[in-house]
């Protein structure tokens, strides 16, 4: 089924829709329409910005960016990032995508919480981030034309109060390893949300090494 949004093509291949299939049975809606908005931005960016992108490769990265966060990794302590790309590192293997291809999947998700790095790596890499930043801090908003950005919330709604909405499953997906946070944004979010939560300082750590001097 060919579907486009805002000029934006979804894949279709059967790998893109089974991995559609396995965010919708695994992300609740919030997620899924985020996650999509995240291709669907991240598309749009690297089409305003001249970008050559494999867009199989854009859509797996914006897809799994967070299923880290979803119930199924309650009981891990890696960082949610990490369990996104692991996890999408397995699917995609399991279609014999090349190592390269992997690898830039991989670091596309792990590093969507890390500003400054991702937009000097893989075009892949640099979209999701794009996608994200703009669908969740307004990153570039008047970059994207208002009908663009109609078509995309039309499409995979917002609702009314996802700023809130998006806080809370970030804390949901955190709360129980607040040691994955140190030197992210993520820990802002538990620093919001919980107010028992102390925050590691980098320069805590080198004083309180065992090295003299």
């Amino acid at each position: 089924m060919d579907t486009t949004i805002a000029g934006i093509k979804i894949p279709d291949s059967k790998m893109a829709r089974e991995l559609t299939q396995l965010i919708r049975d695994t992300e609740p809606d919030l997620l899924f329409h985020h996650s999509t908005r995240v291709y669907l931005f991240g598309a749009l960016a690297g089409q305003r910005k001249g970008l050559k992108y494999d867009a199989e490769l854009l859509y797996a990265g914006a897809m799994f960016h967070d299923i880290g966060l979803t119930r199924r990794y309650r009981q891990s302590q890696l960082r949610f990032e990490v369990d996104g790309a692991n996890a999408a590192r397995e699917f995609l293997s399991g279609y014999g995508i090349p190592e390269a291809a992997l690898e830039t999947v991989w670091d596309a998700i792990a590093l969507h919480t890390t500003p400054g790095i991702p937009e000097h790596k893989k075009p892949e890499v640099a979209l999701v981030t794009a996608g994200v930043e703009m669908d969740v801090l307004g990153i570039a908003y008047d970059q994207f034309g208002e009908h663009e950005r109609a078509q995309v919330v039309a499409a995979h709604p917002r609702g009314s109060h996802f700023k809130d909405e998006i806080i809370q499953a970030f804390y949901d997906g955190m709360k129980h390893r607040p040691d994955s946070t140190f030197g992210t944004v993520n820990d802002d979010v538990l620093a919001l949300k919980d107010p028992s939560f102390e925050r590691t300082n980098f320069c805590s750590i080198i004083h309180g090494s065992h090295w003299h001097g």
